[in-house]
């Protein structure tokens, strides 16, 4: 909250220090958009802020850096300061406490490296940030080249603020970049698996995309995705090009979509380059599986999370089975329905049809199915438990083995449709499986 930035501004000020609102919330506040954060610029020592301040969190005495805690939120309080050798290509190694105009001078971008006074509502700006917020260009802050090589993150920030301001990135400020993409790599996969979450869930993913294609960032962090370039289509299908086109216009179409969707999105053809084939048509035969297992070697080297990979292969893998859904049997569909978000899978359906075909009619036929099948689990409370299990195949002079399997199978899908409600349905229904199964020695 704005007004408690303000508190702890006039704390400070009251003990004679400097202090001003610093970074994106200045920027956000001149774009007319509200700050998710309010970060606080001071020449107070971390010493001198926790002396100041009753909860504080000492989160890098490195760098100077004090959380302040007011009303459950936390407010990064960080002292003015000048980095000092990178030899990581992200961190300094050190830094040095300096004034308000060479704090700003290690920052990034023009847009990010302004102070403001709210107490005298006055804009300090020692970088040209605010002509160049008028102007909408991303520029780095002194020499892009030097900018690059201490952080070398601050390429993909820089795709982020672009495309979600749509700021067209300043030439020399994108010429530094292009020259030093492949060094992006010498940043963590963590770091750049965050940075890649927030560039594809923000606004404008597509021009993302497009702009780490431009700048040769893709290929160096996603070839599989670069290959999707110039891949064509069979038309009747996709006529709005080849299968990178039809990506960025689904990330164009998604709304604030979860990590999880924008990189079903992002991956959900990956598997086309490979399958490519001319026959009767152009055909992509098994692309989602091949598809899945492209998905899952990428996210496991950008370090996602085991339960992340697992959902974003299960879009890729399964998004084909939308075409299926009329001829499916009920309980194939109901199966199909009940897979874990499945709510997840049903958007990248709606998604994938926009942007290519726009036939909609499979889509709100499986949402209308999936509503029915929603009011059914209520009602079951969770899906239905199995009427009867492998013991009372035993019971019923069966030797257990894989043959359960498929019984239990069969027996499961009469449940689904509806043609067996008791266990005593279940049982009879079991003895007519194995008789049609030629199985000897069955009781009854």
């Amino acid at each position: 909250m704005k007004k408690d930035a303000v508190q702890i501004i006039k704390r400070l000020r009251q003990e004679g220090y400097q202090a001003y609102l610093v970074g994106g919330c200045v920027r956000d506040l001149l774009l007319g958009i509200k700050p998710q954060d309010w970060d606080i610029a001071t020449n107070a020592k971390p010493e001198e802020v926790q002396r100041l301040f009753k909860k504080t969190i000492l989160v890098g005495a490195k760098f100077g850096v004090v959380i302040v805690r007011m009303r459950h939120k936390n407010y990064e309080v960080a002292s003015f300061r000048t980095d000092l050798d990178y030899k990581d290509g992200r961190h300094p190694e050190a830094v040095k406490f300096s004034d308000a105009e060479q704090d700003t001078r290690r920052r990034d971008f023009t847009i990010n490296g302004l102070f403001y006074d709210p107490i005298k509502n006055q804009v300090i700006d020692f970088v040209g940030g605010e002509q160049d917020i008028k102007k909408g260009i991303i520029r780095a802050i002194g020499e892009p080249e030097r900018r690059f090589s201490e952080d070398k993150l601050r390429m993909l920030r820089a795709v982020r603020f672009s495309a979600r301001f749509k700021f067209p990135i300043e030439p020399m400020t994108k010429s530094a970049i292009k020259r030093h993409a492949r060094e992006i790599l010498e940043v963590s996969p963590e770091r750049i698996r965050e940075e890649l979450v927030m560039i594809f869930t923000q606004k404008n993913p597509d021009l993302a995309l497009e702009l780490m294609d431009e700048l040769g960032l893709l290929e160096v962090l996603i070839p599989e995705v670069k290959a999707m370039k110039g891949v064509q289509q069979p038309p009747e299908f996709h006529p709005e090009g080849d299968v990178f086109t039809h990506t960025k216009i689904m990330l164009s179409l998604a709304k604030n979509p979860s990590p999880e969707l924008a990189f079903g999105i992002l991956f959900h053809d990956i598997g086309k380059p490979k399958t490519f084939q001319v026959l009767d048509r152009i055909r992509f035969n098994r692309h989602n599986v091949v598809g899945a297992e492209i998905s899952e070697k990428i996210l496991k080297r950008l370090r996602f999370s085991n339960r992340e990979i697992k959902l974003i292969s299960a879009l890729v893998k399964e998004h084909q089975r939308f075409m299926d859904v009329k001829k499916m049997k009920e309980s194939t569909l109901k199966r199909f329905l009940g897979m874990k978000h499945f709510d997840i899978h049903l958007e990248l359906h709606r998604l994938d049809c926009l942007a290519s075909h726009k036939d909609l009619s499979a889509y709100r036929f499986v949402k209308n199915r999936y509503q029915k099948f929603l009011k059914e689990l209520k009602r079951w409370k969770s899906k239905p438990k199995r009427l009867i299990t492998g013991y009372d195949l035993i019971k019923l002079g069966l030797e257990p083995g894989p043959i359960f399997k498929k019984i239990l199978w069969k027996l499961e899908d009469a449940q689904l449709e509806g043609k067996i409600k008791s266990k005593e349905d279940a049982l009879e229904y079991a003895k007519k499986v194995i008789k049609g199964l030629k199985i000897k020695g069955v009781k009854g």
